[in-house]
This record gives structure tokens, C-alpha cells and sequence, in this order.
């Protein structure tokens, strides 16, 4: 009987055993970069000078975390960025990515250049090393620091969940962020899903936002197709042909 114990045993071939490792190594290496940047943090050293890597933020996809490649992350910032004044928030909505790409632009710039104020809204507390970084619920849409209501210029939101509960939700929090003014004033930006066309085109009809040509690139790819829908068109996309 103690041999058919050992029979029962699960042995792994040699390359499996080799990426469970590989796994691990990795896994083991995001884990000291994000201990190391919150050590930075937590001794209040300056983090506003440092160039910053997503990879120290490594996705848990039960968050529904898929993060931009470095290439759209920074496109996108700089839509958000292009002509803005120092009297400006920028608000970043589940898209933390995009909010470490706009940190590195502004640490770059030089002193001279204007500057907007940043806020990040998002349910992964890893981010609150940063302290532009307010915790968001989506299910609880505007339960945010009272400071933030009505602060924002521009916005850039990426719902986490491809359902209508989420999205809905998600816009009631930008329309809660944003200052009372003309349409025209704001800059908003939404990636979302395409079969979320009809809803987001709906829900934020007001500012009038539409489906740009623009296709967003996730690091470690996506299977679902994914949109980037805008109230302005800029030199890196116009609106895309209706179907």
C-alpha cells in the first residue's frame, strides 16, 4: 500500500518545472520593485522624480487589471496633456497606467513648462504610494473625498467591467468629477470595450462623446476588442466610419 502513494504523485516534466520557476522569478522580481517603491514612499522620499515602470505593479486579473502597453499609456497621456495650464485637473479613472505615463511626462518636463494637477481613482491601494491616489469602488460612484467633486478639466476613465451596471457607474463618477462648464471645456476620454459603443455613446451623449479610429493596445494583449471613444478629435485619431 505505501507504494501506490508514490504512484499517485504528480511529476512534472522538466520544461513545465522550468516555467513554474520562470513564473515565480517573476512574480518574486515585481514583488521587490513595488517593495522598494513603497519604501521610497513610506520614507517620504521624493517620488516625483523618478522615472516609473508599470511593472512594478504587476496585473491581478481577478481586479480586472489589464494594463496598457507603454506605447498607448503614453499616447494617451499626452492627449490629455496637449495645451494644458497649470489651473487644469487631470483626472485619471481606473487607468493607472495611463496615470504613471502622465507622472513620467510632468517629472521630465522642465520647470518652466505647465504643469496640471493630477488625481487617480482606483480600487488597487498598491497605488496609494501615490498621493494623487483616492480609493474608487465603481459600485459606489461618488463615494470619493468631497474635494475632488466638480475638479476636473480633463478625464480619462476605463471601466473595469464590461456590463452596464459597471459602465453606468462609472459615469456617474466622471460626471462628478467634472467642473460645471460648457461641454466644449471638458476633455474626456473613455477605452472600453466595442460592444460597449451603444451604452458609452449614450451615457455620455452630453459631452458629446463618439468612436475614434484609435485602437488600444494592452501589454499582455486582450481578447476582447477594445475602443477608445473621445468628445474631441486630435492628430492621433479622428472619428471612426459609422458601421
Amino acid at each position: 500500500m505505501a507504494g501506490q502513494d508514490s504512484d499517485d504523485e504528480i511529476v512534472l516534466s522538466s520544461s513545465a518545472l522550468d516555467a513554474l520557476k520562470e513564473f515565480y522569478a517573476e512574480r518574486d522580481a515585481r514583488q521587490e520593485q513595488f517593495a522598494k517603491l513603497q519604501a521610497k514612499a513610506e520614507e517620504q522620499h521624493d517620488l516625483q522624480q523618478q522615472k516609473l515602470s508599470m511593472e512594478a505593479f504587476g496585473e491581478d486579473w481577478n481586479e480586472s487589471q489589464f494594463w496598457y502597453s507603454d506605447e498607448t499609456a503614453n499616447f494617451l497621456a499626452k492627449q490629455l496633456l496637449l495645451n494644458a495650464t497649470p489651473d487644469m485637473t487631470i483626472g485619471v479613472v481606473s487607468a493607472p497606467s495611463v496615470f504613471v505615463a502622465l507622472k513620467n511626462i510632468l517629472n521630465a518636463a522642465s520647470p518652466e513648462e505647465p504643469k496640471p494637477k493630477l488625481i487617480l481613482l482606483e480600487h488597487d491601494n498598491r497605488f496609494a504610494v501615490f498621493p494623487e491616489f483616492s480609493f474608487y469602488d465603481f459600485a459606489q460612484p461618488t463615494k470619493l473625498p468631497a474635494h475632488l467633486k466638480s475638479s476636473c478639466d480633463r478625464i480619462i476613465c476605463d471601466p473595469p467591467f464590461l456590463s452596464e451596471d459597471c459602465q453606468t457607474k462609472a459615469a456617474i463618477t466622471v460626471n462628478w468629477l467634472f467642473k460645471p462648464t460648457a461641454a466644449d471645456d471638458k476633455k474626456l476620454i473613455v477605452c472600453t470595450g466595442e460592444r460597449m459603443e451603444p451604452l458609452v455613446t449614450r451615457l455620455y451623449k452630453s459631452v458629446g462623446l463618439r468612436t475614434t479610429d484609435y485602437d488600444p493596445v494592452h501589454a499582455r494583449g486582450l481578447s476582447n476588442e477594445f475602443y477608445c471613444y473621445a468628445n474631441f478629435e486630435s492628430l492621433g485619431w479622428k472619428w471612426r466610419e459609422e458601421k
